[in-house]
């Protein structure tokens, strides 16, 4: 069977694939690795949690499931971060496949989202980052200090649909491609260690889910242990803890911690974009997306199984 190769470099304003040279896998590492605004947050709880089998992390998830590619904090301290804990670690990532180091004894857990939906998510996101992280970002991209993005959706979606951060991916700027990244793992769901979640999924049906993700990782859970587990990984109680939950909350990253979790975004597409964008959306998704792939990451299992 194919394996992945890692064949780019993915730098922009945000973070820097080029970091994973500094980590040194274990056995049984899971590498949280999905497209922004798809469910990673909500994917690194489900790990921890069944990780640790218990809604009493050892630290703030920000914390103990940290964004390894990231600038805002050096490599070093990051890496050493993770050298020190004892117990099975959850590293999250935003870059494609094609970008990563494969290790045949590590796990990839891959979320997928209607990418409309993560398009809406994405632009929450940007109306949330505090002014401090924004003004990092500026200087990185060597931008003015008044630059700022399109606030409108309709405006704003023809560029992320048709514009990536590097000259090898077609869409996703400036919050992160999802029709290309997805497409670098969906070509290796047959590998038994990348495992594929949906949110549409996680949404209809939580304990499910989890229940598969404790089977592909290999964690058994005692039965009377699942209804806290469950409880604990809803949108509710994830929002409650904000500030321990939030990527980036223990950095400053957010106007407000909460507003990370301001709505589960879903199907408000419909409403939210134009006629002519959801025309061109169909357009370019047909072109760049397999059919199954694009059944799946627009409807989750219930439209497709990758597993078969």
């Amino acid at each position: 069977m194919n394996k992945p190769e890692r064949i780019h470099t993915y730098t922009d304003m945000i973070f820097d694939s080029a970091r994973w040279d500094n980590f040194h896998p274990r056995k049984g590492d899971v590498i949280v690795a999905t497209p922004a605004k798809c469910g990673t947050t909500w994917t690194q709880m489900l790990c921890a949690l069944l990780v640790h089998q218990t809604p009493n992390l050892p630290q703030p998830l920000t914390v103990l499931s940290r964004w390894l590619d990231r600038h805002s904090e050096p490599v070093e301290d990051v890496v050493a971060h993770f050298n020190k804990q004892p117990h099975r670690r959850i590293v999250k990532t935003h870059t494609p496949l094609d970008g990563l180091p494969y290790w045949d004894d590590v796990h990839y857990v891959f979320c997928g989202r209607d990418p409309r939906d993560a398009f809406l998510s994405a632009m929450d996101h940007m109306s949330n980052v505090s002014e401090q992280s924004m003004a990092q970002a500026r200087r990185r991209g060597n931008l003015p200090d008044d630059f700022q993005l399109p606030t409108d959706p309709n405006a704003m979606f023809p560029l992320w649909l048709t514009t990536g951060t590097q000259p090898w991916v077609s869409d996703g700027f400036p919050a992160g491609s999802v029709l290309y990244f997805t497409s670098t793992y969906w070509k290796y769901r047959d590998l038994p260690n990348i495992v594929f979640l949906h949110y549409a999924d996680l949404m209809a049906n939580r304990e499910t889910e989890m229940r598969r993700l404790s089977k592909a990782l290999g964690i058994p859970i005692q039965e009377e242990r699942w209804p806290t587990l469950i409880e604990a990984a809803g949108f509710a109680a994830m929002k409650e803890h904000a500030s321990d939950n939030a990527p980036g909350a223990h950095l400053g990253e957010w106007a407000k911690d909460g507003d990370f979790f301001r709505k589960a975004r879903s199907a408000e597409w419909r409403d939210a974009l134009s006629a002519e964008n959801q025309a061109l959306y169909e357009r370019i998704s047909t072109e760049r997306l397999e059919p199954n792939l694009k059944k799946w990451l627009e409807g989750g299992r219930k439209a497709f199984d990758p597993a078969g």
